[in-house]
This record gives structure tokens, C-alpha cells and sequence, in this order.
């Protein structure tokens, strides 16, 4: 299997196009709803798109990417942001450091996605955000052997201790939201 990780152009990150389809204040909204939050942690926060975005919402943002360069950038937007190199499937922090983790198309990108959720929920206060491809080819993203199907993935989420996983169809993209604590029954 080919490297899953984005070895793109930075620049490409923050492409009109891209941007639009990711329908950003509502993949926001829907990532805030029904929880009071304080802190964010953007796993594979690339250029710092969605930093900057929950920056502007008034949260304390934490910045992790693989690539040094992606950092570089995202200082350059979000210059009160901490900004560390790191994996997901290895996060440099303390259990509950977060109120919200998010993941901005990089769940995929995990070397072990029961791993990485375990990871996820351990640093996670109250909710778990990942914003994806959908299973299905369209324009752009990842080959479609390198997408995840909603069923893997709210499968793992069980197993690695969510009390709730929903999966919420967009537009263009998927969104998966994982809680800690029941807040609403179980979605599909």
C-alpha cells in the first residue's frame, strides 16, 4: 500500500476550491453543538485552517502535524496557537487535555485506525471531531482505498470506549462526531 500521509503543496491546503467544499461553519457548528468548550486540539492541523477557524470562536487552540513545513504556515495564521510536531497515533499530551479534538481530513491518513481512536478518546475531554471523504469517488481527496467507510469507523469508535458515534453526511464530505458521554441514542 502507497503512503497515506498528504505530501501535497502547501498552498493547496487553503485553495478556495477545497475550502468551499468543506462547508466550514457548519462542519464548526456541528462540531460545537451540545457541549460547552473551552480547548481544541487540531490533529494534523496542516496550515492551520481549522485552528484559526476555532480560534476565531474564542478557543484555546493546540496545533499537532507530522510536517514541519505545515507548521511553518499555520504559525503565520494562527501565531497564539501552541504548534507541535506529532503523530495521532502517539499524542504528546496528558488523558482529558482537550475539550475537543478535531480532524480536519486526516483520520484517513491513521497508520491504525482502532489505534488512533484510542488515542483520540484518551486525550479528548468530551468530543472527538473528524471531518473526512466520503466512500465514494468524487473530485479530489484520496484514492478511495485510502477512504474509510462510516461503518470501520463508528465500529472503532465503539470499541475504543466513545459512548456515542454519529456519522452526519454533508455535501461533499462526512462527518464523524464522537462523544465521550451519551448526549443523544446512538446515529448511524
Amino acid at each position: 500500500m502507497t503512503d497515506k500521509r498528504y505530501g501535497g503543496e502547501t498552498d493547496r491546503m487553503r485553495a478556495p476550491q477545497r475550502v468551499a467544499l468543506m462547508e466550514m461553519d457548519r462542519v464548526l457548528g456541528l462540531a460545537l453543538e451540545g457541549v460547552t468548550l473551552n480547548s481544541v486540539l487540531d490533529v494534523g492541523t496542516g496550515t492551520g485552517l481549522w485552528a484559526e477557524a476555532f480560534a476565531k470562536r474564542g478557543l484555546a487552540v493546540t496545533g499537532l502535524d507530522v510536517r514541519e513545513d505545515m507548521l511553518a504556515v499555520a504559525r503565520t495564521y494562527v501565531p497564539g496557537a501552541e504548534l507541535r510536531l506529532g503523530e495521532m497515533e502517539a499524542l504528546p499530551f496528558a488523558d482529558d487535555s482537550f475539550d475537543l479534538v478535531f480532524l480536519g481530513h486526516v483520520l484517513h491518513e491513521a497508520t491504525g485506525l482502532a489505534t488512533a481512536l484510542r488515542e483520540l478518546h484518551r486525550v479528548a475531554n468530551l468530543r472527538v471531531a473528524a471531518l473526512e471523504w466520503p466512500y465514494e469517488m468524487g473530485e479530489g481527496g484520496p484514492p478511495q482505498d485510502h477512504r474509510l467507510r462510516a461503518e470501520d469507523v463508528l465500529h472503532e469508535a465503539r470499541a475504543a470506549g466513545y459512548a456515542q458515534a454519529e456519522y452526519i453526511q454533508l455535501t461533499h464530505m462526512a462527518l464523524y462526531r464522537l462523544d465521550k458521554r451519551n448526549l443523544q441514542p446512538w446515529c448511524l
